[in-house]
Formats: C-alpha cells, structure tokens, sequence
C-alpha cells in the first residue's frame, strides 16, 4: 500500500536509507542518519511536497519516495527533484516503481512542470527504473562527488509533467 509518509516512519525510512548511506555510492552522506534528524528533514519537505511510503499488509515500511525543490530561486519554483529508496532486501520487486509512479501522480497535482533525478553512476535499475517512467538523461558530471576513496559521477535525468 502507497500512503503519505508520517513522522512516526522516520525509523524505518532511516533503517532503509542508511544502508544506502553505509554501503553504496548512491548516496552521497557519509554518516547514518537518526529518526529525529529525519523526522526533520521529512517535516521540511511535507509542508510543501509529498512524500510517500510502501508499507507491506504487516505494517513493515519497506520503500520510501518524495520530491523537494531543485533549486532555490524562484524561477526554478515548478521544477523538483525526486529520490525513491527500497529496502536492501526488497530489490526488483516493482516497489520503486510504484512508488515512483505514485510521486510522479501527486506532482501532477502541483504546480509542478519538470522532475530532476539526479543519478550517483553507474547505477543500472536507477537508470532502468527512471527511463521506464519517460525521464531523459540530460546531463552528465563527471567526477563530482567523493566516497569511499573514489569520484562518482553524477547523471541527471527529467521527466516534463
């Protein structure tokens, strides 16, 4: 089931995504990150933009998804970024998708015009998932993050609403 996110999911969302942050270049922290810190980062976001999660018929949040803004300035004010994250243990089950597909139905409810993905690379099923949905690679950086004593590259992908 996709529902609105709560602040009470901060503890599963920091479970699924400090894998991400632990073991993976796809995101680009460096430290774990707590339920109250993310509870913050969700209430930021929520006052404005959706966030979403997939929870299981038991109850288990096993996926999350949201947009924020892109850039600050108010000419960028129709444009998001979108990130979605699965649970290590639920991978190709179609949960990104429907998550994905889910934010991208809430965005178009918004005055919302233009969704950036940004990529860390390589990043197949990313790359596969977005690509499924219509976006469009536009951009590539090379080089321009740093972890785990190696330069990333960055693509970025956008899908027009």
């Amino acid at each position: 089931m996709i529902r609105p996110a709560v602040l009470a999911d901060a503890p599963a969302i920091c479970a699924i995504y400090n894998h991400y942050i632990a073991a993976t270049t796809i995101s680009f922290e460096e430290a774990p990150v707590g339920a109250d810190e993310m509870a913050q980062r969700m209430q930021g976001v929520m006052a404005m933009l959706p966030w979403l999660v997939y929870e299981e018929e038991n109850g288990t949040v096993v996926g999350y998804a949201y947009a924020t803004k892109w850039r600050v300035r108010a000419a960028y004010r129709y444009t998001v970024e979108s990130s979605v994250y699965v649970a290590q243990d639920r991978p190709r089950r179609g949960i990104g998708s429907v998550l994905s597909r889910a934010l991208l139905d809430e965005l178009r409810l918004r005055d919302v015009h233009a969704v950036i993905a940004g990529i860390a690379l390589p990043n197949e099923a990313s790359v596969a998932l977005h690509e499924r949905l219509g976006y469009q690679k536009v951009a590539h950086f090379r080089e321009v993050g740093r972890k785990f004593d190696r330069w990333i590259d960055v693509g970025n992908w956008e899908l027009l609403l």
